[in-house]
């Protein structure tokens, strides 16, 4: 199944519902930001270079600000998000699926939750089982990367029976939750994701310290 059509509508209804200015779990960013980050990554070849290479890193930066700035009231911020709603462009290599769900399942996933979770009240999405099989799936095949700096072992385990090995260490912490919050500690997001962990205390406390989804 294609999930990534489905997470776009919800990302973009999240970010209308929201408006222009408010919160998300991007350092720095509000939503008009995060709006803005979503449409240039896929219509602006220069901006989309940026988010690979950190040398190009200020360009996408002052793209994704200028971007923002214009679109910070609330007619031009719809017409944005609408924007993106509308997918990419006719020839971009995004259109096709499976180029499309490698680029943006789990991107649109942890994003919507970064809106959602940056308020005070917020509960974690019912998820379709299949759509949660597939963020297991992006997760097993991202941990090794987004856990690089980690100096552990790492063994990320799906409350629906699955594990995963991410790292081999002597010292090892199991991180136990749903396939979505796994997908969300991994890509750092570690206040909020609804997660436990089994291991040592110092092991878990350097875990808690550790540089993560970077």
């Amino acid at each position: 199944m294609h999930f990534v059509d489905p997470s776009r509508e919800v990302l973009a209804e999240t970010l209308l519902a929201a408006g222009p200015d408010a919160p998300t779990l991007c350092e720095g960013w509000r939503t008009r930001h995060l709006a803005a980050h979503l449409y240039l990554r896929e219509h602006s070849p220069r901006v989309g270079l940026g988010l690979l290479m950190t040398s190009r890193a200020k360009t996408s930066d002052e793209a994704t600000d200028r971007l923002a700035a214009e679109h910070a009231s609330e007619g031009p911020y719809r017409e944005l998000v609408e924007s993106f709603r509308a997918g990419p462009p006719r020839l971009s290599p995004l259109r096709l699926g499976p180029i499309d769900e490698a680029a943006n399942l789990a991107e649109f996933f942890v994003h919507t939750e970064d809106v959602r979770r940056a308020g005070d009240r917020w509960a974690p999405r019912a998820l379709d089982t299949a759509y949660a099989d597939a963020l297991w799936h992006e997760v097993v095949k991202r941990a090794a990367y987004l856990y690089r700096g980690v100096d552990l072992g790492i063994v990320l385990v799906n409350t629906a029976g699955p594990r995963h090995v991410a790292k081999r260490a002597p010292v090892s912490v199991a991180i136990v939750g749903d396939p979505g919050e796994l997908l969300l500690h991994a890509f750092g997001r570690c206040a909020q994701a609804l997660v436990t962990f089994e291991g040592q205390p110092d092991a878990i406390a350097l875990l808690d310290s550790a540089e993560i989804g970077h």
